[in-house]
């Protein structure tokens, strides 16, 4: 009886993980692109990418022919008709970025963790007929247009080219939204929108750091990247999301992200209907301006505390209540 337990036990054996099997894929990929049926088994690419466009079409139109396929393969990152082969582990993946979802981010041991650099890329397989080759825009082998847009410097393909994909030389890489939409500003070292163009706080090297939220890298993350009224950057996301807990200041220098104005009225409000204890009445504070960076010496308060030079409630107390005698004692 217990031999059969034993032998039903191997029979009924757990199914493999999402990532096992993504792992596996990605693997079987590597192993056998160089065979002429190459299986499309990477699991980030979508269900549209078993079309049957493996034809080469000698007796299609050039136009026809480059079009083949387009948009019918990639991931869940982009759409693109190749796949790369990674000079790091020397296996096949859909892009980058599911290189790095699995060789880094889940990779179970912290030794094998590793990212790949775009521009290191030098060999390409074809999604439509498998063939291996240099970096290219149009198969070899095939004549498809492997990308509807392409960087030879970046080695990036993208179907989509509504994204209105660029190469920016300051950058070093491809960004999207239009080049004539942007500029480079040399101190932040990045990519802005023109509407900041006429007036904006540089911070130095401001996209080359994680965002203070979630710290992801900024520089070439895709997710969209703001740019706060003190001149440091994190994601839109992350932004909105410190909005819904009521966090109104940057997470780096504390200043104000956004126009205060209507908040600090309510707070005169609120602190002229608050009346302080008789004890409390001679108590003042040194404070420190967040905002304007200025030091005052303010009436204590159990709400807030506002500058005297800028009308900001955003300060600190930095010197402890003293009674307004002792202070000026201490202070001649």
């Amino acid at each position: 009886m217990s031999a059969l337990v034993a032998t039903m036990e191997m029979l009924f054996t757990p199914l493999w993980s999402f990532e096992q099997f993504r792992y596996l894929c990605c693997n079987f990929a590597a192993y056998s692109h160089r065979q002429p049926d190459v299986v499309q088994g990477h699991a980030n690419c979508l269900d549209t990418d078993t079309h049957n466009d493996c034809d080469l079409g000698d007796d299609l139109p050039q136009s026809e022919r480059l079009s083949r396929g387009v948009k019918n393969y990639g991931c869940s990152h982009y759409r693109r008709r190749c796949r790369i082969l990674a000079p790091c582990c020397n296996e096949v993946f859909d892009c980058r970025h599911c290189h790095n979802d699995i060789k880094n981010v889940n990779e179970a041991l912290p030794l094998k963790c590793h990212e790949i650099s775009r521009h290191l890329v030098k060999r390409v397989i074809c999604s439509l007929c498998s063939h291996e080759q240099d970096v290219q825009q149009v198969c070899e082998n095939c004549g498809v247009c492997m990308g509807e847009y392409f960087c030879s410097i970046c080695k990036f393909f993208d179907d989509e080219t509504k994204k209105q994909q660029y190469h920016c030389d300051s950058c070093g890489i491809c960004r999207g939204g239009g080049r004539d939409n942007f500029f480079h500003c040399d101190r932040c070292g990045c990519c802005y929108s023109n509407a900041l163009q006429s007036g904006h706080p540089c911070v130095e090297k401001s996209m080359h750091q994680n965002c203070p939220v979630c710290f992801e890298y900024l520089f070439d993350s895709l997710k969209e990247v703001t740019v706060l009224r003190c001149g440091h950057t994190m994601h839109q996301d992350c932004a909105c999301k410190m909005h819904t807990h009521a966090q109104y200041c940057c997470p780096i220098c504390s200043k104000s992200v956004c126009d205060m104005s209507s908040v600090w009225e309510q707070i005169d409000r609120e602190i002229a209907s608050t009346q302080m204890p008789e004890s409390h009445n001679n108590k003042r504070v040194w404070i420190l301006c967040n905002d304007c960076g200025a030091t005052n010496e303010v009436m204590y308060h159990i709400v807030a505390h506002k500058c005297t030079s800028c009308s900001s409630y955003n300060t600190r107390v930095t010197r402890g209540a003293l009674n307004s005698t002792s202070s000026t004692s201490s202070s001649s």
